[in-house]
């Protein structure tokens, strides 16, 4: 790709992580946005439809950066605490990001992204369990539980949480006894 344009992106990208550090996504336009990156408002278009398809694009990328730390993502449904400490390493290793850009009326995106992706990835690996409801229900659990267990408990030490939340995954995730 032409340096110019990645230049381009780079500096879209940046002036809008640094407004969204501020400011609620809706509240962001686009005259604002195009200051800031010093560009004309047809060269933002030229990349992106709106504001909206430049988040979407930016949460994408985020947890595509996540699932890039699993060694093997189909641990999610093998060995479930290994996959929550890769998982974790990957949240903490964006976490400034993710508090930014999925702050605010963005909360809920990045666990719903990330669980589709998840699934994706795992029902190629396992395609047995694409229509079991327990199998579902445990991957949904174990993603927005754990993701909320640790950003609401994280004055305990990450570590600390990250190592409970492992084990309670692991236990989660153990075949059910019927």
């Amino acid at each position: 790709m032409d340096i110019r344009i990645e230049k381009t992106k780079q500096s879209i990208i940046n002036a809008f992580i640094e407004l969204r550090s501020r400011k609620e996504l809706e509240r962001i336009t686009i005259k604002e946005l195009c200051q800031k990156a010093q560009i004309n408002k047809s060269t933002f278009y030229s990349h992106y439809r709106d504001i909206y398809d430049l988040s979407d694009k930016l949460e994408t990328e985020i947890v595509a950066s996540i699932m890039e730390n699993f060694s093997h993502p189909e641990n999610l449904i093998q060995n479930p605490e290994l996959f929550t400490r890769e998982l974790f390493v990957g949240y903490m290793a964006k976490d400034t990001l993710i508090n930014t850009v999925f702050s605010g009326s963005r909360s809920k995106y990045l666990v719903q992204k990330l669980e589709r992706a998840l699934k994706d990835f795992v029902f190629t690996v396992h395609p047995e369990s694409r229509d079991d409801p327990q199998t579902n229900i445990r991957l949904s659990y174990i993603l927005y539980g754990g993701y909320y267990a640790f950003y609401e408990n994280r004055q305990y030490g990450d570590q600390l949480v990250i190592d409970a939340i492992a084990q309670l995954t692991d236990k989660a995730a153990a075949p059910s006894c019927t």
